[in-house]
């Protein structure tokens, strides 16, 4: 029975995969001959065939991989053999990459392939592949997944396996930004929520593929503690892929009577199939893990079936998901203005941005909002686990954390993240705040500390979030960052950096440079304040004059760097903000130096905020250290100042 579930689970994921494709091509139109240019029948068949295929290879490689992170055992055959079966995923992944890459020059050019040595056919093809955003997109892919291929061959360590399994992911990146189909208006939002659609996706495919092909690996005990870890990783993944499909379909669909149309009919099939697997994850949740983990040697026919027919349904998404790709959205993708702002943007200009605009205008980033979320629910889950045990934790945390995270949203989705491709003002704000105010109200939160208490601790071999932490914490390079001064030159000299290098613009017209901004000024926020006032474990502590003096030198550079800003009158990216077309507000310039009144002035409140506290804990610190000083004085009889008066004699008395 267990050998024929090894083999039906599989067979059944690409048959399922398959049949599905095929009838959702007839359904959304997708299979028909084309009215101007039909590449023909290989073409509008193999190519978004040879696309499922990519999707395929990559779920199986991400998910062996985070499986392997997070779940299995080094101490055990299953951790090298999950490894083998990533490298066996990201080979598949490479050729049926290289594959998409070829087919889709040939349907996007209109050529045929010739070998003939007169035939500019591969002068055509280098120039697809160096000179167009296509082209560059899939070569990029490709290699990528082959440079994972030799990599899971070669790394067997974890902590190395963990920066592979990050490259991995950016293979995603390319499929997100060219794989949209949301037009020009929306596309950050299109872009945002493909990504993270084919990400979790592939982690939730890919580790129960894994998990079916380690079932021999996994005998003997170790198949109810694999389960349960998996059963956490597939919940987090229902969620993002049911959040970021919705987006997709409102982007795609444009209302509730279009889901009748071909395209919707696709839509509604794929939410059933995604219901059906979120019920089969329900039921692994409440009900097998359990038996599971009873039976030692896990043979559990009916656990192994279900496992066959959820492989199945996932087969059905993974086919209608790449029908859809090929399938005209109802949405018409038509550019509606060509003022400069939507030219630059691809959205319209906001209105005339006041006060009130602020809290009023919303610009949502499901990204931040599945962040937020998250964090927010997991360390309220912590701190209710320490709650039923027994145990304290101070409630003034739980609400700065909340109120951290709370202030994050709103930059990140509010008024400040609607206006900031307009005004540099706005940009600035969210750059202070990110940097300054949401970490001085993430870091006295101790959210480290919570975690060390709260999660379990492993002790079968494998790394979970507990162990994953302590080795952040205590590693070498968290050493040096933690120190105040190393924290302080990051945090002030990335400005410099940043605002007066290509970085800057990347960060501006990229939504992907964009992300990167608000999670480096984060970090390095949050890295700088842990290091004056963090009560998390650290490798380092450094004194508290010397954070005191750090404080005050980064805010000198700091101000400093806004004064420059403010008196400065060449427009950082000209290009940009300068050819916004406002009709609106103040010039780009006055802006600009209204944006360095901003970086002057807003890091103003938090500083006195950390010099106070900072100030606090030294006193707290000599208080304490007096008080020992004086315990110690009791128990020995002042031994230390004894003997001090003593050496103080022998001098005096010597000639």
């Amino acid at each position: 029975m267990p050998r024929l579930v090894r083999i039906a689970g599989p067979a059944l994921l690409l048959v399922a995969a398959v049949v599905s494709f095929l009838v959702a091509l007839q359904i959304g139109g997708a299979a028909k001959p084309l009215p101007v240019f039909d590449p023909g029948p290989v073409i509008r068949y193999g190519l978004p065939f040879v696309t499922m295929l990519v999707n395929l290879g990559v779920a199986g490689t991400i998910g062996a991989l985070i499986l392997a992170l997070f779940a299995l055992s080094d101490r055990e055959p299953e951790y090298v053999r999950s490894l083998d079966i990533a490298a066996g995923f990201a080979a598949f992944w490479t050729v049926a990459a290289g594959a998409t890459t070829f087919m889709t020059f040939l349907s996007l050019s209109g050529t045929r392939v010739s070998f003939d040595a007169t035939s500019d056919f591969g002068a055509l093809l280098g120039q697809f592949l160096t000179g167009s955003e296509v082209g560059l997109a899939w070569l990029g892919i490709t290699l990528v997944a082959a440079t994972v291929t030799v990599l899971c061959f070669a790394v067997r360590n974890r902590t190395v396996l963990f920066f592979v399994t990050a490259f991995a992911a950016i293979g995603l990146l390319p499929m997100a930004e060219q794989g949209h189909s949301a037009g020009a208006s929306g596309h950050d939002i299109a872009v945002t929520s493909l990504g993270l659609h084919l990400l979790f996706a592939a982690i939730w495919l890919g580790g129960l593929l894994t998990i079916v092909l380690l079932r021999k690996s996994l005998d003997s005990g170790r198949i109810g503690p694999v389960i349960s870890r998996y059963s956490t990783l597939a919940m987090i993944c229902f969620i993002c892929v049911a959040a970021s499909g919705y987006v997709n379909a409102a982007l795609r669909v444009g209302s509730f009577g279009a889901l009748l149309k071909p395209y919707g009919i696709l839509v509604l099939l794929k939410v059933a199939a995604l219901g059906a697997l979120g019920l089969f994850g329900l039921a692994q949740r409440r009900f097998m893990i359990a038996k599971m983990q009873k039976a030692q040697n896990g043979r559990n026919p009916a656990f192994w079936w279900m496992i066959a027919t959820e492989l199945g349904f996932m087969g059905i998404a993974s086919g209608v998901a790449a029908a859809l790709a090929r399938t005209d959205p109802l949405v018409p993708q038509v550019q509606v203005t060509t003022t400069p702002a939507y030219v630059l943007t691809g959205d319209p200009l906001p209105p005339p941005l006041t006060f009130v605009r602020y809290f009023t205008e919303w610009n949502f980033d499901l990204l931040w909002i599945l962040i937020t979320a998250f964090l927010a629910f997991f360390y309220v889950a912590g701190v209710w686990r320490l709650h039923k045990r027994g145990d304290k934790w101070p409630w003034y945390r739980t609400t700065v954390w909340l109120l951290g995270l709370a202030l994050l949203f709103y930059i990140t989705n509010g008024g400040v993240n609607a206006y900031e491709k307009y005004l540099f003002s706005a940009h600035m704000l969210g750059h202070m705040v990110l940097g300054m105010m949401v970490p001085l109200l993430l870091v006295p939160a101790a959210p480290i500390t919570l975690a060390m208490r709260a999660i379990a601790k492993r002790t079968d071999g494998s790394r979970g979030p507990r162990e994953w932490i302590l080795l952040a914490v205590h590693s070498k390079v968290a050493g040096i960052l933690g120190n105040p001064i190393v924290a302080a030159v990051i945090f002030a000299g990335s400005l410099w950096i940043f605002y007066y290098t290509p970085i800057f613009g990347w960060a501006t017209r990229d939504h992907i440079g964009h992300t990167f901004m608000i999670v480096h000024f984060l970090l390095a926020g949050y890295l700088f304040i842990q290091s004056l006032i963090g009560v998390d474990p650290a490798p380092y502590r450094a004194p508290h004059p010397i954070r005191l003096i750090v404080l005050l030198a980064t805010v000198g550079f700091h101000a400093w760097f806004g004064v420059g800003l403010m008196t400065g009158t060449g427009l950082l990216e000209a290009s940009w903000y300068g050819a916004m077309g406002r009709t609106w507000g103040p010039s780009a310039i006055v802006d600009q130096q209204t944006g360095g009144g901003i970086a002057w002035s807003v890091g103003e409140i938090p500083t006195v905020i950390l010099a106070i506290i900072i100030a606090v804990m030294w006193s707290r610190s000599d208080t304490k250290e007096a008080k020992r000083m004086d315990r110690k004085a009791d128990r020995d009889g002042d031994l230390d100042l004894t003997e001090y008066n003593r050496m103080l004699e022998k001098l005096a008395s010597r000639p």
